[in-house]
């Protein structure tokens, strides 16, 4: 028996294209490939596709009459809804309606609801600051149900809005998500409390970190350039960010703290406006105001202090140095 490929229409909103970007750079296989191997096809995505003015309305208005299947709507961007609740900063070219009436009455033909990065998500970057062009997330608004599809919006799978969050998302985040909708893989127990797909927010940034044995020891970087951990000083929050950044590195090897950047928890509603500058960590009596996540405050500071206290003068001279001065010491290991 053989299965129709899973269709996917992508739309971008309010953003700035980054996680097509991202997607672009998917590796073992790449973007082509992984769609051709895991049945999938993209019906139209505005930056990728050749379909352009005519051809890609009516490819719309079959999807909008539910005369072309739909299996999955991708929403890129957060959905502007200003000015005055019109939509119409941001109306879909050649159609004379707003992007945010074109997703809400798609979104009605879909089988599945994708959210691709923050903004989608959670509103992200685009709604930060007065938010003049009233941006949202496709559920979410922050850390709130409710944005631009209702709280209790269910697409025809009977799952809400698939929240692939991260600013922006790492390729492998959104192909293997659409990956397991092709397999009928990816159920409600799949998804975290912020909706987001547990495949990866289950994980934490902090996994896998190469900075892990200065934060063992709690010896810190003051600066970029050095090399000690980023959680003291420097705003790293990756103790208490869901992703797999660390164990499933970008391109094959990078990540933000391991290119010398604290992780300022993109995944998550609402980190484009932390409260303090994302590179400077805000602290109570000396004590970071962000523990680690499931870690008491008494603990820390008692694990904190001993650590110190054992802090070996290898990674305490690294942890300031912008490289290796003191080697690890050769011990044997033959016990013979």
């Amino acid at each position: 028996m053989t299965h129709r490929p899973l269709s996917v229409l992508w739309l971008q909103s309010g953003g700035c294209g980054g996680c097509t970007m991202s997607m672009l750079c998917a590796q073992s296989p790449d973007l082509p490939t992984l769609l051709e191997i895991a049945g999938i096809r993209l019906l139209w995505h505005p930056s990728l596709s050749e379909e352009t003015g005519a051809e890609a309305l009516a490819l719309l208005d079959a999807v909008r009459t539910g005369r072309e299947p739909l299996d999955v709507l991708c929403v890129e961007g957060s959905l502007l809804r200003g000015p005055n609740g019109t939509g119409r900063f941001h109306v879909l070219a050649g159609t004379g309606r707003p992007t945010i009436d074109w997703v809400r009455e798609l979104a009605g033909q879909a089988r599945h609801v994708v959210a691709v990065g923050t903004c989608a998500a959670f509103g992200g970057i685009t709604a930060g600051g007065l938010n003049v062009a009233d941006a949202c997330g496709l559920q979410y608004e922050g850390t709130r149900r409710g944005g631009a599809l209702a709280a209790d919006f269910r697409s025809r799978s009977g799952l809400p809005v698939i929240n692939v969050a991260g600013c922006p998302t790492h390729p492998n985040w959104v192909t293997e998500t659409l990956m397991l909708l092709a397999g009928d893989a990816l159920g409600a127990d799949g998804l975290d409390a912020f909706q987001r797909p547990r495949f990866y927010a289950d994980h934490l940034v902090h996994h896998g970190c190469t900075r892990n044995e200065y934060y063992e020891y709690k010896a810190s970087a003051e600066k970029h350039s050095d090399l000690g951990c980023m959680m003291e000083h420097m705003g790293c929050l990756g103790t208490r960010a869901h992703a797999d950044c660390n164990t499933r590195p970008w391109n094959g090897e990078g990540s933000c703290t391991r290119g010398g950047y604290a992780c300022i928890n993109c995944t998550a509603p609402g980190f484009e406006e932390p409260g303090h500058p994302f590179e400077r960590t805000p602290t109570f009596a000396g004590i970071p105001v962000g523990l680690p996540t499931d870690m008491p405050k008494a603990w820390f500071v008692a694990l904190a202090s001993l650590a110190k206290a054992a802090t070996p003068e290898r990674v305490r001279r690294n942890a300031a140095a912008d490289r290796i001065v003191v080697p690890p010491s050769i011990r044997s290991t033959n016990k013979g």
